[in-house]
């Protein structure tokens, strides 16, 4: 009984550290896109191979994700929106710094040319 105790409390001291690293004010970014369904898989897979991973490595990241929509619940969907990308970084600045980088001016295009159009919907939100 002792080593199951001793486990969990091991266990619960090594997930605290990224349990406080992932608090804290932060921004998110949402852009609402009508992925071409011709080129969804193509959309997808430079999400997950290209655009994820370099994402990651920039100062301030703390998540990113690209999101299918299913349903509208309740209300209207905007129109022709098949897609939801979410990327959040600790502040604002160090968001529009990543904006700048070469390597985003290199993976962005790799999502914004799968789309029917580039007149998408941007929103940024203050995280509590």
């Amino acid at each position: 009984m002792k080593r199951r105790t001793y486990l969990k409390a091991m266990l619960a001291a090594g997930l605290a550290p990224a349990a406080v690293a992932q608090t804290g004010p932060r921004i998110e970014l949402y852009v609402d896109l009508a992925v071409d369904p011709a080129r969804e898989k193509e959309m997808v897979q430079n999400f997950r191979t290209q655009f994820r991973p370099t994402a990651q490595k920039q100062p301030g990241f703390v998540d990113v994700k690209i999101m299918k929509l299913r349903s509208a619940i309740q209300g209207a969907a905007p129109a022709g929106v098949n897609y939801r990308f979410m990327i959040s970084f600790q502040t604002e600045e160090q968001r529009q710094k990543w904006v700048a980088t070469e390597a985003h001016q290199k993976v962005w295009p790799l999502i914004e040319n799968t789309l029917k159009t580039k007149n998408y919907t941007v929103l940024l939100f203050d995280v509590s």
